[in-house]
């Protein structure tokens, strides 16, 4: 086998795809059956804004082909059903051999490299040249690869919008005051302590929450009521309640969550606002997690998601308009047919990041002069952090001081479009000799929160498998890959390596 392509995200996809036709061999494995990860499994309604120009390559030919079952040139907005189509057809050739099921075990290593991958189930493959596209970065870990997990300090890479955050007004804070703790003065669940969450600007290691990334539906003949998941205890959700108390008349459905339409009176529902369907705090332990682990981790996030729409559809203290509005939607009866209609992918934002040849840091996003030679594609979506944690902040109100819940780690800066240099793919020689990687790559935790989009997943899952093919014809040896070779191969199959007009 030529190449082997961990991880069946869309990232992964492409990868194989893009290895197989440049005349690789190639095999795609995934611990799932799911195919897509977050393109086919909710996030519908695409991450685009201010990088449309430079999404280039088999990323723009699969918005344009998806978005040609609409009748339109393109569409960033689809159902997730026409996007696993696609990814499926995109993959049905006789090159690539896809593996649903199979979970890495082990990685056996020699002379500075992978030698062999075994799973599980105790299957195992060899290949020249490995792809680890996975959101874990299970791979590079298990292949002894560098990597770091959550928040950098500012005084790491010299960023100024690395580690804690402050508590200021955004779009993801709390509008109105809402105490942080119950009528005995303990705080709620999930709430941290002001004093327990470190400074402003240090390096904690925590993520950013994840959540599901739903599909919804308001079409009657569609619908699928949402039951209320095992275990239901409405007192759960007693921070939505406080929040929708203290919005009182003002509050809607959009305070907690945001709707995205999507074709065939579809929606992709977001997390939004401070209580939403992110999970907060919920993700700290996932990356480092075992299988059996990550699986009560994904559970606890659907339950938390399903909860609190059964919460804002059903229970008698929510206000009737905001029940009136959840009401109106149901999960779609076509789409997820295979798990009771939810999403089967869960949003994993960042995961471990690679310590590569190269870190990608906030300078590089934010005008760092000198030339990139090695550019493989062009990311541009705003450095964006989601809710890291909420906090009880002691808020001054005389005569008296409230711990009032406040959300911290929210962060959205936009930048223009830069390169991604193909280093940032490569381990450092020393580590791993024959590996790429095309999702974890080697970035801070600020920069990594821009490239974590799945256009620029993709972008640089084409990278990642064109140069994987031609590195197939060395031994597999990443490093020494010609990098003028692999960006003319990029710029024919439809890569842009420079902003237009530069």
């Amino acid at each position: 086998m030529d190449v082997l392509v961990h991880g069946a995200t869309a990232g992964g996809v492409v990868a194989a795809v893009a290895a197989a036709r440049r005349g690789a061999r190639v095999v795609l494995t995934d611990p799932t059956t799911h195919v897509g990860g977050m393109v086919t499994g909710g996030l519908t309604r695409s991450d685009v804004e201010r990088q449309e120009h430079v999404i280039g390559g088999f990323a723009r030919d699969f918005f344009v082909e998806v978005g040609a079952r609409y009748g339109d040139e393109h569409r960033w907005r689809f159902e997730p059903s026409a996007a696993d189509e696609l990814l499926r057809s995109w993959l049905d050739v006789p090159e690539i051999e896809l593996v649903p099921s199979w979970r890495l075990a082990d990685v056996v290593g020699r002379n500075g490299g992978i030698d062999e991958v075994v799973g599980a189930d105790g299957r195992s493959f060899r290949a020249t040249t490995y792809v680890d596209a996975s959101y874990e970065g299970d791979l590079l870990a298990m292949a002894g690869v560098s990597h770091d997990i959550g928040r950098d300090g500012r005084d790491r890479y010299g960023e100024s919008l690395a580690g804690r955050i402050e508590l200021l007004p955004n779009p993801h804070q709390f509008l109105v005051p809402v105490s942080a703790v119950d009528d005995d003065g303990a705080l709620l669940p999930g709430i941290h302590a002001y004093d327990e969450i470190g400074d402003t600007g240090q390096g904690d290691g925590k993520l950013q929450s994840y959540c599901y990334r739903m599909c919804l539906t308001d079409d009657p003949d569609l619908r699928v009521d949402i039951p209320a998941p095992e275990g239901y205890d409405p007192a759960t959700f007693e921070l939505a309640r406080r929040y929708l108390d203290a919005l009182g008349e003002d509050a809607t459905l959009r305070h907690f969550m945001g709707i995205g339409a999507v074709p065939n009176a579809k929606a992709d529902i977001n997390s939004g606002g401070p209580v939403s369907t992110s999970l907060l705090g919920g993700s700290f332990d996932y990356p480092r997690a075992d299988a059996q682990r990550r699986r009560e981790i994904e559970r606890a996030h659907r339950d938390w998601a399903q909860g609190l729409l059964y919460f804002l559809g059903n229970d008698p203290s929510v206000p009737p308009v905001v029940r009136r509005q959840m009401a109106a939607y149901g999960l779609p009866g076509d789409e997820f047919v295979d798990n009771d209609h939810w999403p089967p992918q869960l949003y994993v934002r960042d995961a471990r990041r690679m310590r590569g040849e190269f870190v990608l840091t906030q300078h590089d996003l934010q005008g760092r002069t000198g030339p990139v030679d090695d550019a493989i594609g062009m990311g541009g979506y705003n450095i964006d952090i989601r809710e890291v944690q909420w906090v009880a902040a002691p808020v001054y109100r005389f005569p008296d001081v409230f711990p009032e819940a406040m959300t911290e780690g929210y962060l959205s800066v936009p930048v223009d479009p830069y390169p991604i240099p193909y280093r940032t793919m490569l381990p450092r020689p020393d580590e791993c000799t024959n590996l790429l990687v095309s999702a974890c790559v080697s970035a801070s935790h600020v920069a990594f929160a821009s490239f974590r989009m799945e256009p620029q997943f993709m972008i640089a899952g084409q990278a990642a498998g064109t140069a994987a093919a031609l590195a197939s014809g060395i031994d597999g040896r990443v490093h020494d890959v010609d990098v003028s070779e692999l960006q003319r191969c990029l710029r024919e199959d439809g890569q842009i390596l420079e902003a237009r007009g530069a």
